[in-house]
């Protein structure tokens, strides 16, 4: 807006800015944060605290929520900001929608995984009843910072979790990106997704996988923002990952669980017919080249059939279910049966 924009920059009311930041972060670039806020003289409260799976809940909303309260935050002028993974930038996003009925927020994505999911779209939300983001809403950010550097300072694990998320569009949307990962992967996990010099043959892989990871993201999201329309490409690897990450907390990340989800459901395209051999073990070698998992003892076929049978209920009364039907395109079925899931199911567990 011009007018806030005009605002801002000529007003002699010092600038104010409430900061919430995940404490692993906070320890890592807190003191940067700090010295960029003195350094635009701008009067800032920075809140560092516990974002997890085990912590997303509403009461580190309602925390979240005092702190604004006694900082006595403008929510025309002074946006909140979120640095932090997914959980972060879902906890900060619920407790600015619920301030003042809708408080702006800033996005500033600190891992892979948020990089190029959590930064995208309106969502946020809270774990409840050990169920995955049962409590939420949509409020879209007033922006997303992204800045790749602050990738370099997670763990390899975290980062092929992130990769999770892109290998997800990719097999939907876009065979590039899928060739992009299966050449490069990698290189992708040794550099920790920084723009190299003297790494000719990788053409700046770091780069093209998140931007198209991004691009492709959006080109869904962004027609069906508050999601009217239940037939979403995005939900392939979240129709069982939800109850398994929930299931085996703190065992697996949310970028593993959903590969997981994503290996099944490329054995039940595999039973339909829609892929063949090859471009199923393609895939395969592909997540496993991105050091994911492509199974776990705790997916057992009782907690799909649990699964799908929760989805039934969110979905309209239909599976809705996601399915590669080549390397890069998709499709959304209704129509697979418990014979063709078990079928899979088996040959899933004998591989």
């Amino acid at each position: 807006d011009p007018q806030q924009i005009e605002l801002a920059t000529t007003s002699k009311r010092k600038l104010r800015r409430f900061i919430v930041i995940d404490e692993v972060v906070d320890k890592l670039y807190g003191s940067k944060v700090r010295q960029y806020f003195k350094e635009n003289n701008v009067q800032y409260k920075i809140l560092a605290l516990p974002t997890t799976e085990e912590t997303k809940s509403m009461d580190l909303v309602l925390n979240i929520l005092h702190e604004v309260q006694n900082f006595s935050l403008d929510r025309r002028t002074e946006p909140i900001i979120a640095i932090g993974g997914g959980v972060c930038l879902d906890i900060v996003g619920l407790a600015a929608s619920l301030y003042r009925r809708r408080t702006p927020y800033i996005r500033v994505p600190t891992t892979l995984l948020s990089y190029v999911d959590a930064s995208v779209g309106a969502k946020n939300g809270v774990n409840f009843l050990q169920c995955k983001n049962k409590l939420g809403g949509y409020t879209p950010p007033v922006a997303s910072f992204l800045d790749r550097s602050f990738i370099q300072s997670i763990p390899r694990r975290h980062i092929s979790n992130g990769l999770g998320e892109i290998l997800k569009m990719a097999l939907m949307k876009h065979k590039g990106l899928f060739d992009l990962l299966k050449n490069h992967g990698k290189h992708l996990l040794d550099t920790k997704f920084q723009s190299c010099n003297g790494f000719a043959d990788h053409r700046d892989a770091a780069l093209q996988t998140t931007r198209i990871a991004i691009e492709t993201m959006l080109e869904e999201l962004a027609p069906n923002l508050w999601e009217d329309d239940l037939d979403r490409l995005v939900d392939f690897g979240h129709l069982i990952s939800p109850e398994l990450e929930m299931r085996v907390l703190p065992s697996l990340m949310h970028g593993e669980a959903v590969n997981i989800d994503m290996a099944f459901m490329t054995y039940v395209a595999h039973a339909r017919g829609l892929l063949d051999a090859q471009e199923k073990e393609q895939i395969l070698q592909c997540m496993r080249g991105l050091e994911l998992p492509v199974w776990h003892s705790g997916c057992s076929w009782a907690l799909i059939q649990r699964a799908l049978q929760e989805r039934l209920k969110h979905s309209g009364g239909q599976p809705r279910m996601p399915l590669p039907t080549g390397l890069g395109v998709a499709d959304i079925f209704n129509d697979t049966s418990e014979e063709t899931l078990e079928r899979a199911y088996k040959l899933w567990v004998k591989d």
